[in-house]
Order: structure tokens, then sequence, then C-alpha cells
């Protein structure tokens, strides 16, 4: 069973898209109905739309805290909430981004050049004792890049928590 699976071999992690009221208070509620309801918030990101009535809240749930079906009914009970999906992840296109310091230049480490080169990282500032990389994309090659950093010495990293949006079928 690996992190990304529960015991049943069926996705532990489920992202929901939850488009909510851009206003004051929501995500405090949003947050307040996981918290008492005891469910587990694997990631969070909120955004704006290209609405500025709504904000887009992605949220990673751990399906092993509470059945989805009760996720998704609680969210829907708040009255900012407009619309949810659950983003299968065969039938949507999902990111993060990763932002990391490693305690070395570029220009002494060839493993280090390799490596970013490999996973089409992206170089975003240096200094003679550090360099700031830059990677977008899916969680598991993130995880892969970051293992790989590792042996250079990670000063800082950040993480955003998946996104995602639904593919476009042929008629968009």
């Amino acid at each position: 069973m690996s992190p990304a699976t529960g015991g049943n071999g069926r996705p532990r992690y489920h992202l929901l898209s939850v488009r909510v009221e851009n206003r004051a208070g929501v995500l405090a509620r949003v947050a307040g109905l996981f918290a008492r309801r005891g469910f587990n918030i694997f990631s969070l990101v909120v955004a704006p739309t290209q609405d500025e009535r709504f904000s887009r809240i992605s949220i990673v749930v751990d399906v092993e805290s509470a059945p989805l079906r009760q996720i998704v009914d609680q969210l829907h009970k708040l009255i900012n909430v407009v619309e949810i999906s659950e983003l299968d992840p065969g039938d949507a296109r999902e990111a993060e981004l990763l932002l990391v310091t490693v305690g070395v230049p570029r220009s002494g480490e060839p493993g280090l050049v390799e490596l970013i080169g490999r996973f089409g990282a992206q170089v975003v500032e240096e200094s003679p004792k550090a360099t700031m990389i830059m990677l977008v994309g899916e969680t598991g090659p993130l995880d892969e890049f970051e293992a790989g950093l590792g042996r250079y010495g990670i000063l800082e990293i950040q993480r955003t928590g998946r996104i995602g949006l639904p593919t476009l079928s042929p008629a968009t």
C-alpha cells in the first residue's frame, strides 16, 4: 500500500474543486467544517476565478478520515458554497508548484544540473552558496525531484498543494 492509496487499493486522497462566493470568512467556515467533523485536509489552495464574484478552493481530502460522500454533503450545507466537483485523476489535469533552495551553487554540481534538466525544473535564483529551483508538475515527479535534491542539502522548501481542472472535452 502506497501513501497515496488506502488499504483497499483505491486512491486515499481525492481532489475537490469547490467554487465559493468571494466573501470574507468563507475559507474560515470551510476550514471550521473540516475541523468540527474531524475531516483531514491533505492540502488546500484558494485562488480567485475568472469571475471576481467567486473563488475556487482546491481541497485534497483524506477519504480514510471520512467517506467522500459525507464530506461533499457537509460542504453543500455551507451557504457560500456554489458548486463542488470531484476531480477524478483520469478526467482532470492536476499540478502543484515546488520552490526549493539547496545549499550548493548549480555551477559546482554537475549532478544537480543533470537532475534539474531531467525533471525540467528551472533555476530561478543563484548565489555562490545556494540555488533556488522551481518545478511545476504532478505530485509523484515532484516527490521524486525533492528526494533527489536531498543530497544537495535542502535549506528551504515550499509546495503549493494540488490544484486541478477537468480535461478538455472535444467540444471545448
